[in-house]
């Protein structure tokens, strides 16, 4: 009959093997966020230009993407990435490029929601006004649109913290491996793993409540 038991669980073995991991993943999902959305700001932008030259690349890459599964790509780019530059890069690296490579495609799609859902008067006003392409965007459009878009960026950015689970595939010391290496360590690999699992529901399920504050309060606003 299998027994559980939790109390090897002590702040010694937090400090020792968990916090390590719990430090890189959030490291990792500030990082992967705020280069996926400046990444993906700019292919959105490229997609609505409205020139080939422009949209169809982006539109292969974002479409390419989205259609691949997150673990696949971090193998390809913790294995490809080397071989091009002749050179190991350390899996860090690797799961920091391959996150912003990644969500970058994400979150275009979500700069683009966003950017549409502002009304169009309010884009033709400022060409009347003289305003350029690029001043229009800066100053009437993307202030707007990433007003609007703070909720689902938040969420986007909830579910890349769940994520970066995936990086155990290529050896980086993420949440996920500390557990691991805690229950090895003490000879519990089935209560870390629960102790993983309720790390994360207890993160992710905090994170999910302030969104739907911001959320409210981004709907008061506008």
């Amino acid at each position: 009959m299998l027994s559980l038991d939790l109390s090897f669980y002590n702040w010694e073995l937090f400090t020792n093997y968990i916090m390590k991991g719990l430090l890189f993943s959030v490291q990792l999902t500030v990082i992967a966020t705020s280069g996926g959305i400046l990444f993906g700001t700019f292919l959105a932008l490229m997609r609505l230009s409205g020139k080939p030259i422009l949209v169809m690349p982006a539109t292969f890459y974002v479409n390419t993407m989205r259609s691949i599964p997150l673990v696949m790509v971090i193998l390809w780019f913790f294995l490809l990435i080397p071989m091009l530059i002749g050179r190991p890069i350390g899996a860090d690296l690797s799961a920091t490029i391959t996150f912003i490579a990644f969500e970058g495609a994400f979150f275009s799609e979500i700069v683009r929601a966003g950017i549409q859902s502002v009304p169009k008067g309010q884009a033709y006003a400022a060409e009347a006004l003289g305003m350029t392409y690029g001043q229009n965007m800066r100053f009437i459009v993307l202030p707007q649109a990433f007003r609007n878009m703070i909720p689902v960026f938040m969420t986007q950015t909830i579910i890349l913290f769940q994520d970066t689970s995936l990086v155990y595939a290529i050896g980086a010391y993420d949440l996920l491996k500390g557990f691991e290496i805690a229950g090895k360590n003490y000879g519990r690999p089935i209560e870390t793993y629960i102790l993983a699992a309720l790390t994360y529901f207890l993160i992710c399920f905090s994170l999910s409540k302030i969104v739907r504050k911001v959320q409210a309060k981004v709907a008061i606003i506008r």
